[in-house]
C-alpha cells in the first residue's frame, strides 16, 4: 500500500466515526466506574482498568491509520464529552431529591467526585493521550511504517506511564504514603501495558482492516504536533 494522507476535502468515513465513538465511550465509561476498587489477578485496582486501556488501543488505531491530526481532534472530543458528563452528574446531584426517593446519599457517594480527583483525571488523560499519539506518530516515521508492535507498546509505555503518575500524584499526594503511592501507580501502569501487549494481535487485525477499507496509511512527516493546533 502506498503511504498516503486523507485528501483535504474528504468527509469523515463511517469507520472513523465508529472508532471515535468507541474511544469516547471507553473514556466516559471508565471515569464513571473508576470509583469501584476491584481485585483483579490478586491486585487491587480501579474497575476502570477493564475498559480504560481500550482508549489507548483505539487511540493507537486512530493515529496509525488516520494520523496525528485526526487523533488530536478525537482526543479533545473525548475530553469535552467527559466534561459534559461530569457537569451533568454534578447538576443532577445538586437537584432536590423527591421526598420518596431515599438513595440520594448513595448517588452522591458513587457518582460524586472531589474537584481534586476530577483535576487529576482530566490532566492525566490529556497528557497521557497526547504523549501516546505523539510517540506513535514519530515512531511510525522513524521505522518507515514497520514494526507496528513496537509503536503501539512503546507509545503505551510512555502514555500510560505519564497518565498513572500524574493521576496518582495529583489525586493522592499527601493522602497516601509515598511508597504506597508509587507502588499503586506502578501497578496500574504495568497492568495497563500488559493489557495493551495482550491486545496487540487484535490491534494488527483492526489496523490492517481499516487501512484496506479506507485506502490510507498516514505518515506524520510534516505534522505540527502542537496539541492546541486544532485547525492544522
Amino acid at each position: 500500500m502506498t503511504p498516503s494522507t486523507p485528501p483535504a476535502g474528504r468527509g469523515l468515513s463511517p469507520w472513523f466515526v465508529l472508532i471515535a465513538c468507541l474511544f469516547v465511550t471507553c473514556l466516559v465509561t471508565a471515569n464513571i466506574i473508576a470509583v469501584k476498587l476491584a481485585v483483579i489477578f490478586g491486585l487491587v485496582l480501579p474497575a476502570a482498568v477493564v475498559i480504560f486501556p481500550l482508549s489507548y488501543i483505539l487511540g493507537d488505531v486512530l493515529t496509525e491509520v488516520y494520523g496525528y491530526r485526526r487523533a488530536r481532534r478525537v482526543i479533545w472530543l473525548g475530553f469535552l464529552c467527559n466534561v459534559l458528563a461530569v457537569a451533568a452528574i454534578v447538576i443532577a446531584g445538586a437537584l432536590p431529591s423527591a421526598p420518596f426517593w431515599g438513595d440520594d446519599e448513595a448517588f452522591q457517594k458513587i457518582l460524586g467526585a472531589a474537584p481534586r480527583i476530577l483535576l487529576a483525571s482530566f490532566l492525566a488523560y490529556l497528557v497521557g493521550e497526547f504523549a501516546n499519539a505523539y510517540v506513535l506518530a514519530r515512531l511510525k516515521v522513524a521505522t518507515a511504517g514497520r514494526f507496528l508492535w513496537v509503536r503501539t507498546i512503546g507509545s503505551t509505555l510512555i502514555g500510560q506511564g505519564l497518565d498513572s503518575a500524574i493521576f496518582m500524584t495529583i489525586a493522592f499526594a499527601g493522602i497516601i504514603p509515598g511508597d504506597a503511592l508509587i507502588g499503586a501507580a506502578v501497578t496500574q501502569w504495568l497492568f495497563k501495558c500488559a493489557y495493551e501487549a495482550a491486545a496487540t494481535p487484535l490491534t494488527y487485525l483492526v489496523v490492517g482492516f481499516l487501512k484496506r477499507k479506507e485506502g490510507i496509511d498516514t505518515f506524520d512527516r510534516d505534522t505540527r504536533f502542537n496539541p492546541l493546533a486544532l485547525a492544522d
